[in-house]
Parts: C-alpha cells; sequence; structure tokens
C-alpha cells in the first residue's frame, strides 16, 4: 500500500495558512513531519490526525466557486477595553475566546488574538476575518462589558 505525501507547500494550500504556519506546527509536534532532503514530508494520515486534533476543514473547491452577487469581505479590526487589572483582562479574553472556540462555519479562518498591556490597563484584542465575525467580536465584547458594568455598579452599591 502506498501513502500518500504532502510537502509545506502543498499543505499551505490545502489549508488556507501560511507555510511557515505548517513549518512552526511541525516543529512545535503538533504536525508529525519527516525530513526528506532539505524539504518536510507529511503522510496523508498523519495530516488527517492533525486536521481531526484541530477541527480542520479543507475546502478543494474553494478557489473554485463564484458566488454571484456577494462580495468577499474582509475586516480587520483593533478593539482596546480598559480594564481594573489582570483579572478582568483574563476574564475577557477567555470569555472571547472560548466564545470563538466553539465551531463556526460562517467566520472562514478567522484571526483573533488578545494582548493585556498592563502599563496602560487595557486589552487589545486585534481581529482579522469577515463582516460576520467583526460583527459577532464586537457585539459580543458590547454584551459582555456591559454585563461587567451592571455587575461593578451592583457591586459598589452593596459596599
Amino acid at each position: 500500500m502506498n501513502e500518500t505525501y504532502y510537502s509545506v507547500e502543498q499543505i499551505s494550500e490545502m489549508l488556507h495558512i501560511h507555510p511557515k504556519t505548517v513549518q512552526r506546527y511541525i516543529r512545535e509536534g503538533k504536525l508529525r513531519a519527516s525530513k526528506l532532503g532539505k524539504s518536510w514530508r507529511v503522510t496523508g494520515h498523519d495530516l488527517s490526525i492533525f486536521m481531526e486534533l484541530t477541527k480542520t476543514t479543507v475546502d478543494f473547491d474553494r478557489d473554485k466557486k463564484e458566488v454571484k452577487g456577494q462580495y468577499d469581505i474582509k475586516v480587520s479590526s483593533v478593539i482596546d477595553i480598559e480594564v481594573k487589572g489582570i483579572d478582568e483582562a483574563d476574564r475577557i479574553t477567555n470569555m472571547l475566546l472560548a466564545a470563538l472556540n466553539s465551531p463556526h462555519t460562517d467566520y472562514d479562518y478567522p484571526a483573533v488574538h488578545a494582548l493585556f498591556i498592563q502599563p496602560e490597563s487595557k486589552v487589545r484584542i486585534t481581529l482579522y476575518g469577515n463582516l460576520k465575525l467583526a460583527q459577532d467580536v464586537l457585539h459580543f465584547i458590547d454584551t459582555l462589558t456591559e454585563r461587567m458594568k451592571g455587575e461593578d455598579s451592583y457591586e459598589s452599591s452593596d459596599q
């Protein structure tokens, strides 16, 4: 039985991610690979295990699709949220990332990053994706911060 092998470039094209990201997955041990000369090769079996563990899907017909009457719009945003400290920053980022880790087929390869900036007491969230992602993330942050304001005013009235 012959095994199918894929190069970093082939995997990059199939998963619509940068080749350096594939190389990082290999380096971190997330994707098993074998060195062949100067390049890495991944078996079809190891690729399918990686995709299963990371819930990655491959859309082989993505580049061939023509959607009439719709635009492929991408949005990038930077959102700064003032926080009282690292605990509040952790709470916001954990809730946001947990919400985004559930399966969403509407988001089409999103990228969301969160960073706590201690000297400025703020959480900086950067996102890149389609309009649906931006809309949902902004709505989520608005709802979450409103709820947190309500909890703060409730706590201060108890004192």
